[in-house]
């Protein structure tokens, strides 16, 4: 009984966390980084090379830090919603991930939705963001706290219905 019971309960146990994993939604990830301060970092603006940002430069508003790459597909999807949500008067701020200058500055020749752009050409500060990949989006607010992270791209269903009611939620705070 032991000898083919044991190799069963194994193989129905993985079978098991098989089929709870593929049931998770990779958009809903949680972020140890929700409700605290955005991370310290240090990096080139990627227009202005001479100007370093730090995370002090996200605070005064609410803000999205949306992570971008021109050879991300996914990015090219969501850029149109980010130019639309600029000239709402949203307030973004990018992290050209794992990327080079020319590319990202020839990607933003389409419209440049962004008050400055960080550059992070071999990804660091991503790490510290805890960034999976490309795109990804955090709501920051005033303070310069984390409130919400979503990865993957923006559609107008979820900025319809989670981004703008948070970013309002935040303002009148």
């Amino acid at each position: 009984m032991l000898r083919y019971g044991l190799p069963l309960v194994v193989m129905v146990a993985v079978l098991g966390l098989l089929f709870v994993g593929l049931g998770v939604d990779t958009r809903t990830l949680p972020s140890p980084l929700v409700g605290r301060d955005a991370p310290s970092f240090q990096m080139e603006e990627l227009r202005d090379p001479d100007r370093v940002l730090t995370e002090e430069d996200l605070k005064g508003g609410v803000s999205l830090f949306n992570v971008f790459a021109s050879w991300c597909y996914s990015c090219r999807a969501e850029h149109p919603y980010l130019v639309e949500l600029a000239k709402q008067g949203v307030t973004i701020y990018g992290l050209n991930y794992k990327d080079t200058r020319r590319d990202a500055e020839d990607y933003l020749r389409s419209g440049d939705p962004y008050e400055w752009i960080g550059f992070d050409p071999e990804g660091r500060v991503g790490i510290e963001w805890g960034v999976y990949g490309t795109p990804e989006t955090f709501i920051v607010d005033a303070d310069g706290v984390i409130r919400y992270k979503h990865v993957g791209p923006l559609n107008p269903r979820l900025i319809e219905e989670k981004i703008m009611p948070l970013v309002a939620e935040l303002e009148a705070e």
